[in-house]
């Protein structure tokens, strides 16, 4: 297993040995004793599989109370996943980082507690599959504002006068500096 850190020390691109031959591929997603030697402690309770058409943006959501660690991967298609920090006592609180993932590659983001997250799908559809460290609870979700200009996210939609598509919900998104933030 190899692992790079991204512009925010926490965030970590973690690419699995991938086994194949003429018959295919095998390779190991997750093993608690690998990534417990990566530095990465997370016990997964939850997992998730998303299909999204080309431009439809997901995010950038996360979870005030029972935040939730995400270890993110795309089996079909291609996404720009993004993760931002919201740790208060951080020193990248504020800042976002992001990566293009595809199913061609075994790359996976780990994201871990505390950070929204959100993607955009560039191919004609993507799905998306992640791991998650606590359960879902809706009324703990949180959304900041895709577009926030105090975040500037590049969010790589093609042409600039492009928009992405958008639920209410992440339309309705809190700009930073109004959103709750993690201590």
């Amino acid at each position: 297993m190899k692992v790079e850190r991204t512009s925010i020390a926490d965030v970590l691109v973690v690419e699995p040995r991938v086994f194949g031959d003429a018959r295919g591929f095998f390779m190991e997603t997750w093993n608690a004793s690998t990534f417990e030697g990566l530095g990465i402690k997370a016990r997964f309770v939850q997992d998730n599989h998303s299909r999204s058409s080309r431009h439809v943006l997901r995010g950038l959501h996360y979870q005030l109370r029972q935040p939730q660690g995400k270890l993110v991967r795309v089996t079909a298609g291609e996404i720009w996943d993004v993760a931002v920090d919201l740790r208060r006592g951080s020193p990248g609180f504020g800042r976002w980082t992001g990566m293009t993932l595809d199913a061609g590659t075994p790359r996976m983001l780990w994201i871990p507690e505390g950070f929204a997250h959100g993607f955009v799908v560039l191919s004609e559809y993507a799905e998306v599959q992640y791991k998650t460290t606590d359960f879902y609870a809706p009324e703990h979700e949180r959304t900041l504002l895709w577009n926030d200009p105090a975040l500037a996210i590049d969010w790589p939609l093609g042409n600039p006068a492009a928009q992405p598509v958008l639920s209410d919900k992440d339309r309705r998104g809190t700009p930073l500096a109004r959103a709750e933030t993690f201590a």
